[in-house]
């Protein structure tokens, strides 16, 4: 089948129109007709060659949302005209004890992720999202609830999980105090959710424009990290963390925040080491961790209490001609807080 498609065909130009074959549908594959594909920042770190070496052209977009069109033989969860969902791992292998136990985004042998990395079962490189259509092994793919609008639920594949999956392991809900670090793409995420959820919400932020931002959102305070008198007055003042900026910190100064076994969750990608001092997390028995997106199983809860809560993220829909632009206005931070194509144009 011939795909549409946006790629990059080398590190640091511009995505173009390009069109290649998918597979054809297996026995457990689904066929997808894309109508919404979110921008994640993701995707210009790897188009940009900026995580290492790359095999081009990469077609990017792993927040993909569309209708089923075909099913293979040995599918029963899907069928033609189901509103479903992808998202950053199309395989696994299936057989480690991560796979075995249903949390296959740690998979041993390493997911297979949306795009630009090996097909571990159909050779080649895998492509994403940015396009017509997508052929993906039914284990991987979500149910979309119909009443959750498509092009807001796209980003949810992505920054809905990333944010949903470390509020729900570490149980936020009435009497969890819990502060969003950087309110983007993922940490408007994390306001609606840990809202919905019935936690205590702070949104931190150097930036004092997104206090309105951050309330209308459901947060019920605001703390400028640039204000050291306000920091002081939050030492101790939360039981989780959620790092999402996509910078430096520093982390020292947020751990001063965390209460008694406090945990500082870190789901932003900085692209250079963090350095904290010791004594800071020995003294109240603080905690460093990472959470990366979620299991299918999880995706799917997610996408159902997004449902039930009437949750989407706040979006741009773009045309397909203007993806580079949105690429460098998402570098500068300009948008609020999520760009999805509109997959008809592309």
């Amino acid at each position: 089948m011939t795909t549409r498609a946006l790629a990059a065909m080398a590190a640091g130009v511009d995505l173009v129109p390009f069109e290649f074959d998918r597979r054809e549908v297996g026995p457990g594959d689904v066929r997808i007709e894309i109508t919404h594909s979110g921008v994640c920042h993701s995707d210009i770190h790897m188009v940009g060659g900026e995580w290492g070496d790359q095999q081009f052209p990469i077609v990017p977009g792993h927040e993909i949302v569309g209708r089923v069109a075909a099913v293979g033989s040995d599918v029963t969860e899907f069928a033609p005209g189901d509103l479903a969902g992808v998202g950053v791992y199309v395989d696994s292998c299936r057989e480690c004890p991560n796979c075995l136990a249903g949390e296959s985004n740690s998979c041993h042998q390493g997911m297979t992720g949306t795009y630009a990395v090996p097909d571990r079962r159909h050779g080649g490189y895998t492509q994403g999202g940015y396009a017509s259509d997508i052929v993906v092994d039914h284990g991987y793919v979500v149910h979309v609830p119909e009443s959750l609008d498509p092009a807001g639920a796209a980003p949810l594949l992505c920054a809905g999980i990333t944010l949903f999956a470390p509020l729900s392991r570490f149980k936020a809900g009435p009497g969890k105090r819990v502060g969003i670090i950087g309110l983007g793409g993922l940490g408007h995420m994390g306001v609606k959710f840990a809202h919905a959820m019935g936690a205590e919400v702070t949104v931190i932020s150097h930036s004092p424009g997104k206090e309105a931002d951050a309330k209308k959102l459901g947060a019920d305070h605001f703390l400028l990290s640039t204000d050291q008198e306000q920091m002081d007055a939050h030492r101790y003042g939360f039981d989780l963390l959620i790092n999402t900026v996509s910078v430096p910190i520093n982390v020292n100064s947020y751990l001063e925040l965390l209460d008694f076994r406090g945990t500082l969750v870190m789901v932003g990608l900085a692209g250079e080491p963090y350095c904290f001092d010791a004594p800071v997390i020995l003294n109240q028995g603080r905690s460093i961790t990472g959470s990366m997106i979620g299991p299918v199983s999880q995706l799917q809860e997610m996408l159902n209490f997004s449902a039930e809560h009437g949750i989407h993220s706040e979006i741009e829909m773009i045309t397909a001609d203007y993806i580079n632009t949105a690429y460098k206005r998402v570098i500068d931070s300009d948008v609020r807080y999520r760009f999805v194509i509109d997959a008809s144009t592309i």
